[in-house]
């Protein structure tokens, strides 16, 4: 069956598979296990049938690279995305989320935010070359979005060409990632910087389970045991502890 008949935005569908064509050139692209009962994931909210896949990998300097894409019903789609860096590494997190329905696209954001306080040089650098993409409908960043940094777009694409342009903008930053993950050298465990990669990036998770949004939904479809479980276990996992 088309994604069209599924009722999936088509944004949705074809910047999941950009994302997974651009992870599978990052050096050293790992399969990253991932709990059977959270892969594939069915669910009931409101009277409506609720969909959830989970997609992860591993590559050189990201610890983790998380794809989600949901959808309830025929109204509502999302699609999440997270890339969380090994902090040996001096990388920022990559992170792009949409919500669309019935034909609309509400939200889409994408960024690369620092977890060191500000992002890496040769991250600015590669940021400050890109082309810059015109959005007709800026939106405002919730209450809890210090975490991003001064190139998050978070807009409301008006038309299919600005679709096409949100999808360009999050190619670019994906690849500035991944030339940045290319050259970026690893420190030692116990070196400073990375105990504070470490810290930052586990403030980074514990602000991004501030949105009570994703909470309440996935308690009213499952229960919040669950809920807490998938949020804290598998889309903000906290870095494990430095050894």
């Amino acid at each position: 069956m088309s994604s069209a008949a599924l009722g999936i935005h088509p944004l949705v569908d074809a910047l999941a598979e950009r994302i997974r064509q651009q992870w599978s050139s990052l050096p050293e692209l790992q399969p990253l296990a991932v709990d059977p009962q959270l892969e594939a994931i069915s669910g009931s909210l409101d009277g409506e049938d609720l969909f959830i896949r989970n997609e992860l990998r591993s590559s050189r300097g990201l610890r983790k690279l998380h794809l989600e894409t949901a959808r309830l019903g025929a109204g509502l789609q999302i699609l999440h995305c997270v890339f969380f860096p090994d902090p040996r590494y001096d990388l920022p997190v990559f992170g792009a989320d949409i919500v669309a329905g019935r034909g609309v696209v509400s939200a889409a954001i994408v960024d690369l935010s620092p977890v060191d306080g500000a992002l890496p040089q040769a991250v600015l650098q590669r940021l400050e070359a890109l082309p810059k993409r015109a959005f007709s409908q800026e939106r405002e960043l919730p209450e809890w979005g210090t975490i991003f940094s001064p190139y998050v777009r978070f807009v409301r694409p008006a038309d299919a060409a600005e679709e096409q342009s949100f999808i360009e903008l999050v190619s670019d930053f994906l690849r500035v990632l991944g030339e940045a993950s290319a050259e970026a050298v690893p420190q030692p465990i116990d070196h400073p910087d990375t105990v504070r990669r470490h810290s930052g990036q586990l403030s980074y998770c514990q602000q991004q389970k501030r949105n009570d949004k994703t909470r309440r939904v996935l308690e009213k479809a499952f229960n919040p045991e669950w809920a807490d479980r998938y949020i804290e276990e598998l889309l903000f996992d906290d870095p494990l502890p430095l050894q």
